[in-house]
């Protein structure tokens, strides 16, 4: 197939200019497979999953693959979360890119409209399991009319409450913004807050703020309007000593950390924090996001992808149909301690039968994607900016929001 990429367009899209590619040691040449004449097809596979705790799943899933998909052999090669983007971006300019490649959600802002990604619109219509996923995810994965992945796992956010400190106060799991006003302000004193969230500036802190502003009835295209009233809102928790101004530095990982001490009454956290959570002194329930005008919490999760410059982008479609499986997927999500993106396994795996996982599983019908066009890191970085302005009081909401609008509106318009 043609390998068509405006490649200049895609480095200054992602941030990577050519000056960059003497940053880092040269790629390790990867053998593709796309000798002609080959029994057995080499399959190139990156991804991002490098703790030691992923790699017993991984590698049972490519011993699958390679024993159920014919002539087909998996050559797998990880990279830090950081620097996969980074390595496809190189790669786009080198020609060493994989076959096939699990990303970020996210990513698909700036990989979409790049010419990486193979065309799998035709294939998924043959296919015909589309349905079969939740809208969120699936709609992560359509850019342009086209469907350019396949939604592997899922995950969003929602609101862990200390039972304890909820009971002793005499008071309910918040499930409007004002309840959570309420709640929040009850349960703090001393040096307990009753609210923790990550407002830190990075697309970790955006990822945190996003539902606020979908919650309050608005979007980034309306971010000087709604943005303006999110942000009102996390002011006056903070001004009321009901969220700490500090979680301007704070990962999730150090919010989870502030609630096992009981430190934060309340957090917002995904997932991802349930082995943790269930190993400490701490009795706690996971609800969903307090809502405004409407339910709304963000989509993270991963996705599965083709490149274009894959000489064997039919064989690697067979690996992407396979994995989706239920048999083969299901083991391999609950490995991984994941939620999956098909609303047909909703009742299988360990997520059937946990209630927390289940609360989760059942956000997924109203987690948006932060699918924005190629230039969301720009507006991601102006709520970010406008978000530690609000919380720190180097500005009023409605001037924060004034001004990132600008900014937001500049990085929608190059969509």
């Amino acid at each position: 197939m043609s390998y068509a990429v405006d490649r200049r367009g895609f480095l200054r899209a992602a941030g990577v200019g050519a000056a960059a590619l003497g940053l880092g040691p040269a790629l390790a040449s990867c053998d593709s497979g796309r000798q002609s004449g080959s029994e057995t097809v080499t399959l190139t596979w990156w991804d991002y999953f490098t703790l030691d705790n992923f790699q017993p799943a991984f590698a049972r899933l490519v011993k699958d693959i390679e024993a159920n998909v014919p002539d087909v052999r998996i050559e797998r090669r990880t990279f830090p979360f950081a620097d996969l983007d980074r390595q496809i971006t190189l790669g786009a300019v080198s020609g060493d890119l994989p076959d096939i490649a699990i990303v970020d959600n996210v990513a698909m802002n700036s990989l979409g409209g790049s010419g990486l990604l193979a065309d799998l619109t035709g294939r998924v219509e043959e296919w015909g399991q589309a349905g079969k996923y939740y809208a969120g995810p699936w709609a992560g994965c359509q850019v342009d009319g086209k469907t350019l992945g396949i939604p592997n796992n899922s995950n969003c956010l929602a609101l862990y409450c200390n039972t304890g400190l909820l009971d002793a106060a005499g008071v309910k799991p918040p499930a409007t913004w004002d309840e959570l006003a309420d709640t929040a302000q009850k349960l703090s004193g001393g040096d307990r807050f009753g609210l923790a969230m990550s407002a830190i500036r990075t697309e970790e802190g955006v990822f945190q703020f996003l539902p606020f502003l979908w919650q309050a009835g608005g979007d980034l295209d309306t971010f000087a309007t709604y943005g303006a009233t999110a942000l009102s809102f996390l002011d006056d928790l903070v001004a009321k000593g009901s969220l700490s101004e500090q979680c301007v530095g704070w990962t999730q990982q150090d919010v989870n950390t502030r609630f096992v001490n009981q430190r934060a009454a309340m957090q917002i956290n995904g997932p991802w924090q349930l082995p943790t959570l269930k190993q400490a002194d701490l009795e706690w329930e996971v609800v969903a996001l307090p809502r405004d005008r409407a339910s709304a919490t963000c989509l993270g999760g991963e996705n599965w992808v083709v490149m274009e410059s894959s000489k064997h982008q039919d064989k690697a479609w067979e690996v992407l149909e396979y994995t989706q499986r239920p048999s083969v997927l299901v083991p391999f999500l609950v490995a991984l301690g994941n939620l999956p993106a098909r609303k047909d396994l909703a009742d299988t795996g360990t997520w059937a039968s946990d209630p927390a996982l289940r609360l989760f599983l059942s956000q997924l019908p109203v987690a948006r994607p932060r699918q924005y066009g190629p230039h969301y890191a720009d507006a991601s970085q102006a709520v970010a900016v406008a978000e530690q302005a609000v919380l720190t009081g180097s500005a009023a909401p409605a001037a924060a929001a004034k001004s990132a609008a600008v900014k937001i509106d500049k990085a929608l318009e190059r969509r």
